[in-house]
C-alpha cells in the first residue's frame, strides 16, 4: 500500500503546556504533523513565502506575544493562514487582526472540532495558494517526463528504475492502464541511454489495421511495372536505437510468431523479400491487458512473453499516487494555458476538491483534458472553477465547441476521420470550426 502523505503540517504556539499537548494530541490524531512551542522565542524555524504550513497561536504568549508573530508573519507573507486562540476579554483584539488578515480566531473553551474545521480549511486555503504560485510562475521542465513526476514512494521508486535500467539493453515491459503515460516513460528511457542518437520507433499496436501490421512492421519489397520499391519496416528505422511497441497486447498470433524470430535472431525479413537484413534495437512494448493471463488463454505467445518482460515496469494509475495529482495538474495546467494563448486561472476549492475526488479512470490523458476546460473555462467535471463565468454565452459556447474538437483530437492521436466519428458533424463542417477556432492540426499529431 501506499504510504499517504500527512494532512498538513501545523506550526502551534501555547504557553499553557496541558493546552498546548491536548491541541497538539487532538492534531496528530487527524494526520497533521505538529510542530509545538512555548514561546515565540524558542521556534528556530523561519516561515517564509514557501512553507506549506500554517499557524495557530494563542494571542497572550511570554516575550513576542500572538499579536506580534502575526504582524511579523503578514510582513514575509500576507496570505499565510493564522488561526488565533483568544480569551475572556479578547474578542475586540480578535477582531481587530481579523480585520489585518488573520485567517480566523477561536475563543476558549473550545471544542476540538471547532478547532480541527478552522485548520482543515486553513490548510486547504494554504495548499491552493501555493499551487496558484506555482501555477504564476509558469513550468520548470526539469527533464523528468510528466508522468515520473510527484513525490509519491511508488513513483520515486519508478523514476530510480528508470534511470538505472536506461543505459541497459535489457527488454522492458510497461504495464498500466490507458494514459498512465507508458510513452511517455519509453522515450525517457530511451533518451537517457546511450542509444538516444539512433531513432526512436514507436509502432502503436492497437491503431493498425490487421492486414497492414507486418508490412509496418518488418517492410515490403515488391516489383511494380518492373521496378523493384522497397519500404522498411518500424523495426528496421529502430535500428541501432529503441523500437517501442505500444499496445503489444493487442498484436494478432501470426504477427508474434514473426516479431519473436525477428527479436531472437535480430534479423528482419521485409514482407516479399527472399533475404533476411540484421538488426540491433532495443525492445520496449506496453500493455494495458494482464499478459500472463493472456498466456494462459492463448491468446499470447509464451515465448514472445518471455522475450518482452525481462523488466516489468508498472505504472500506477491517479488514484493510487492521489498526493501527485495536484503537482501534475499544475504542471498541465500550465502548458495548456501556453499552448492556448490563455492566462491561467487561479485553482478555487471546487477544482481542488475535484482533484482530490474525482477517480480518474482516464488517468493523466483524463487529467490534461480537465486541465484544458478549466484554463477555456469550460469545466464539465466541476462547478465554478476559474473568474471566467461572466463572459457573454457566445463566447462559452465557443470555447465549449473548441474543447470537444480538441478532445476528439487528442484522444485520437490527430486522426481527423476518427475525431469526426465522435462529433458526428460533417467534414466541411469540421474544417470550418477548427480555422474559426484556430486549432492545427499538427500539434495533435503523434
Amino acid at each position: 500500500m501506499n504510504k499517504q502523505k500527512p494532512s498538513g503540517a501545523v506550526f502551534l504556539f501555547e504557553d499553557d503546556p496541558s493546552l498546548r499537548d491536548a491541541i497538539s494530541q487532538s492534531l496528530e490524531l487527524e494526520g497533521f504533523v505538529v510542530s509545538a512551542h512555548e514561546s515565540v522565542e524558542s521556534c528556530t524555524v523561519k516561515l517564509s513565502s514557501e512553507t506549506d504550513a500554517i499557524v495557530v497561536t494563542d494571542i497572550r504568549l511570554p516575550g513576542a506575544d500572538g499579536r506580534q508573530l502575526f504582524r511579523r508573519l503578514m510582513q514575509s507573507d500576507p496570505e499565510l493562514p493564522v488561526i488565533l486562540i483568544t480569551g475572556h476579554g479578547e474578542l475586540q483584539e480578535a477582531v481587530d487582526l481579523m480585520r489585518e488578515g488573520a485567517y480566523d480566531f477561536i475563543s476558549k473553551p473550545f471544542s476540538p472540532p471547532r478547532l480541527l474545521t478552522s485548520v482543515r480549511n486553513a490548510i486547504e486555503h494554504r495548499r491552493l495558494v501555493l499551487d496558484n504560485r506555482k501555477i504564476r510562475a509558469g513550468s520548470r521542465d526539469d527533464g523528468t517526463p510528466l508522468p515520473l513526476r510527484g513525490e509519491s514512494e511508488r513513483i520515486a521508486q519508478l523514476r530510480a528504475l528508470v534511470r538505472e535500467l536506461a543505459n541497459t539493453d535489457v527488454s522492458v515491459l510497461l504495464l498500466g492502464e490507458t494514459g498512465t503515460g507508458k510513452e511517455s516513460v519509453a522515450t525517457s528511457l530511451h533518451t537517457l541511454s546511450n542509444r538516444s542518437a539512433k531513432p526512436l520507433a514507436i509502432v502503436d499496436c492497437a491503431s493498425l489495421p490487421e492486414s497492414l501490421i507486418e508490412v509496418e512492421l518488418f517492410g515490403v519489397e515488391e516489383t511494380i511495372s518492373g521496378m523493384r520499391r522497397q519500404k522498411p519496416g518500424r523495426i528496421t528505422l529502430a535500428d541501432k536505437g529503441t523500437l517501442f511497441l505500444d499496445g503489444v497486447d493487442t498484436l494478432p498470433l501470426a504477427a508474434q510468431a514473426r516479431l519473436l524470430r525477428a527479436v531472437e535472431k535480430k534479423q528482419v525479413t521485409a514482407v516479399g523479400a527472399t533475404a533476411s537484413r540484421d538488426i540491433s534495437c532495443r525492445v520496449i512494448s506496453a500493455a494495458t491487458q494482464d499478459l500472463g493471463r493472456m498466456v494462459k488463454e492463448s491468446r499470447f505467445r509464451s515465448d514472445l512473453f518471455f522475450r518482452l518482460n525481462t523488466i516489468t515496469l508498472h505504472l500506477p494509475p491517479l488514484r493510487e499516487r492521489r498526493e501527485d495529482i495536484a503537482t501534475l495538474f499544475i504542471e498541465l495546467l500550465t502548458r495548456s494555458a501556453q499552448r492556448l494563448k490563455r492566462d491561467p486561472p487561479n485553482l478555487t476549492k471546487s477544482v481542488r476538491a475535484m482533484l482530490m475526488e474525482h477517480s480518474w479512470p482516464g488517468n493523466i490523458r483524463e487529467l490534461s483534458h480537465y486541465a484544458d476546460r478549466v484554463v477555456l473555462g469550460v469545466d464539465r467535471l466541476g462547478g465554478e472553477h476559474a473568474e471566467r463565468t461572466n463572459d457573454p454565452l457566445p463566447n462559452l459556447v465557443d470555447r465549449f465547441e473548441a474543447s470537444l474538437i480538441r478532445d476528439a483530437l487528442r484522444s485520437n492521436g490527430g486522426s481527423v476521420k476518427q475525431a469526426l466519428e465522435i462529433l458526428k458533424i460533417p467534414r466541411k463542417t469540421f474544417y470550418d470550426k477548427i480555422h474559426r477556432h484556430q486549432i492545427e492540426l499538427d500539434d495533435f499529431r503523434e
